[in-house]
């Protein structure tokens, strides 16, 4: 895939994770401050000061996130996200790494 295909596909998934991370954050009352940076980046702070952010890394054709737990990446294989370790979609990463910094459970739609 060539680079400006990736930064089609990467920036459609950023603009829908910030609204789906916003949703959930909203669903489940939590104070989540939420921003978008230029060159495909939301950083996330929780209420108990802990940051995550996730990013779109061109040179790699990548999503990455970064969490309090680890840092985790993703590539695009058949209209999904999956982590290139260990294959595990990046909404289903989400909702467990949103969940344990969040201290509460939040879910992001299924896609």
């Amino acid at each position: 895939m060539d680079e400006n295909a990736f930064l089609d596909i990467a920036d459609a998934q950023m603009a829908q994770l910030e609204q789906d991370i916003e949703s959930a954050a909203d669903d489940a009352d939590i104070d989540l401050d939420l921003e978008s940076r230029p060159g495909g980046i939301l950083e996330l702070e929780f209420p108990n000061g802990s940051k995550m952010v996730i990013n779109r890394h061109a040179a790699a054709r990548e999503i990455w996130v970064a969490a309090r737990s680890g840092g985790f990446h993703y590539r695009p294989e058949n209209g999904r996200w999956l982590n290139t370790r260990d294959g595990e979609d990046l909404y289903a990463a989400l909702n467990r790494l949103l969940s344990e910094q969040a201290g509460t459970t939040l879910r992001l739609p299924a896609r």
